[in-house]
């Protein structure tokens, strides 16, 4: 599959004015993250243990 064809969510760790949004978009085996503000630009792509971990530091 294709990042073009995955569907994308805001992150609810994003602020609500628009700026500076993450979005994520998940798969089976691989969580994709990448920024709203250049969705053709960089992304991760994390297997779903790595993810928790990531979200794990954030609190």
């Amino acid at each position: 599959m294709s990042t073009t064809e995955l569907t994308w969510f805001k992150s609810s760790y994003s602020s609500g004015s628009g700026d500076d949004c993450v979005e994520v978009a998940a798969c089976p085996s691989t969580v994709h993250v990448r920024d709203s503000k250049n969705p053709t630009g960089p992304q991760l792509a994390l297997d779903p243990a790595a993810w928790t971990e990531f979200l794990s530091r954030l609190a």
